[in-house]
């Protein structure tokens, strides 16, 4: 199951996400300037990311050097399935409506919404 990321872990991802594979200085370094993270917490943040399966590493010198175990997409579609599953569940039809009244904010998504709708009942 993959959980929402923190504020952190949501800031490491998009450095890691948008680069080849990084140390955790080179993570440090693109750190934007407003709220830089201390070079320990960023470490930590990345085994932490580690142990949960979003990133894995290989020994470079004395270092490790990290990338992406799974891509941004298949992370927001495998999150976005869990909580819209969670959200019906809990929720039923109340849910349900939710997301009609979310995307009925912009008529090209309440259009997107049919569309998928639609195709799925053609598939059954």
């Amino acid at each position: 199951m993959v959980k929402p990321l923190g504020e952190l872990e949501s800031l490491v991802m998009e450095i890691i996400w948008s680069s080849p594979a990084l140390t955790v200085r080179e993570v440090c370094d693109r750190q934007d300037g407003s709220r830089r993270r201390a070079y320990t917490t960023i470490m930590t943040t990345m085994d932490r990311l580690f142990s949960k399966g979003l990133l894995k590493r290989a020994k470079d010198g004395i270092a490790w050097r990290y990338q992406p175990a799974v891509s941004r997409h298949d992370f927001e579609h495998t999150l976005a399935d869990q909580l819209a599953v969670e959200i019906v569940q809990v929720h039923g039809e109340v849910g349900l409506a939710a997301f009609v009244e979310a995307a009925s904010a912009d008529p090209e998504m309440l259009d997107r919404l049919d569309a998928l709708i639609a195709a799925r009942r053609r598939e059954q």
